[in-house]
């Protein structure tokens, strides 16, 4: 048995000698580690931009990218993806949006236009013939203005004269849906208020008829009114059949036959619709033939005895020369025909005939200038009269 060798002098050395460092094969270091997590804002990204909010989606798209550059996180390509998802689906959503609030601001108005306007609001098309309303800013021009109705006795906007339900129109908002609706308001008005002679100066007729938009909605009814928003106005303005008498009414709806009739001639020149015009010159001869016969029942009665026969007298001028405008060969004899059939009737006479009815007497400015070209039967314009407010 030896005996172990002594330590060696000096210091920092123990006995007996430590184990030598291990040098043999073992595992690559790193072994046992977990590899990095996916990311947990790539995936709410894209889920979002999908599935919930995009514009939170940006949010955890962009926290993705960040976190991930940082911790070296798996699922770059999964936030890319979630972050253009998302911006894609917030500009959808946007311009959804955006067309959403402009179709809702058409359809409503604002709150604005709710304030200090007097009256209840009701919907235009709860409103009824014989109802007075008020608008914010007295705007009746507007395409279907917010309406408050009120007692027709305090001042007030407009005043509705039909309100007609509408079968099978023409296209809505067409050229010859907008001309049938405007005859048809015109028609109203005239029964409405006979004598068109007593309205006030400013008086205007309105219409509203259904869009395309509310005609696939149901709306079927066309409003017709009078508006008086240039002045005050207070009192109603109804002054039909049952609220004259007899004579009157069959005079008025003769007469007012007669010059709607003439406000209408067709729309292109003479020059290119020569058998138009005449058409509508045996139209306006046989309104004036219709009126001649109501003058003719009331020629005895007490106190039409002179102005009737003067009426009557300038009513058969006039058809003459209207005849003989419907058979004119050329465009220039009918314009002669034309102004010498306006200028046969006088004002004048109209203005005594109508006050022997107990009418009002006051010329409206509107027949002064459709028939101030007629006072000179070979220097008009070959322009007709027109309605009340054309």
């Amino acid at each position: 048995m030896s005996t172990p060798p002594s330590p060696p002098p000096g210091p920092g050395h123990s006995w007996p000698p430590p184990p030598p460092h291990w040098q043999g094969w073992g595992p690559p270091p790193g072994h046992g580690q977990q590899p990095p997590a996916l990311n947990g804002f790539a995936l709410a990204s894209l889920l979002s931009g999908l599935l919930c909010f995009p514009p939170l989606g940006v949010a955890f798209g962009i926290a993705a990218l960040v976190q991930i550059t940082k911790r070296g996180d798996r699922g770059k390509a999964l936030a890319i993806v979630g972050l253009v998802v998302s911006v894609v689906m917030t500009g959808v959503l946007v311009f959804t949006a955006g067309r959403f609030l402009s179709a809702a601001d058409d359809r409503f108005p604002s709150l604005s236009e709710y304030t200090d306007v007097e009256g209840e609001l009701t919907d235009l098309g709860d409103l009824r013939a014989g109802d007075c309303f008020n608008v914010p800013g007295g705007d009746l021009v507007d395409e279907r203005p917010v309406t408050y109705r009120i007692d027709c006795a305090r001042v007030h906007h407009g005043e509705v004269t039909a309100s007609k339900a509408l079968d099978a129109p023409d296209v809505p908002e067409s050229r010859e849906a907008d001309r049938a609706s405007e005859d048809a308001c015109w028609k109203a008005q005239d029964e409405y208020a006979m004598d068109t002679w007593a309205l006030p100066e400013y008086a205007e007729m309105f219409y509203y008829a259904p869009s395309r938009e509310s005609w696939r909605e149901g709306d079927r009814t066309l409003l017709c009114v009078i508006g008086t928003t240039d002045e005050e106005w207070r009192g109603s303005l109804r002054k039909d059949a049952g609220m004259l008498k007899p004579e009157q009414s069959a005079f008025l709806r003769a007469a007012n036959t007669v010059e709607f009739v003439m406000s209408r001639p067709p729309e292109d020149d003479v020059e290119d619709a020569l058998p138009a015009y005449q058409a509508w010159a045996r139209e306006v001869h046989a309104v004036l033939g219709a009126e001649a016969k109501v003058l003719q029942g009331d020629a005895a009665r007490a106190g039409l005895e002179k102005a009737v026969p003067a009426q009557l007298a300038e009513i058969e001028a006039a058809r003459a020369q209207w005849q003989r405008a419907s058979q004119a060969r050329t465009p220039e004899e009918f314009d002669k025909q034309w102004d010498r059939a306006l200028a046969a009737m006088s004002m004048e006479t109209e203005r005594a005939l109508r006050g022997a009815y107990g009418l009002s007497t006051v010329i409206p400015q509107w027949l002064q200038d459709s028939r101030s070209d007629a006072e000179d039967p070979d220097g008009g314009t070959g322009e007709g009269p027109s309605s009340e407010s054309v």
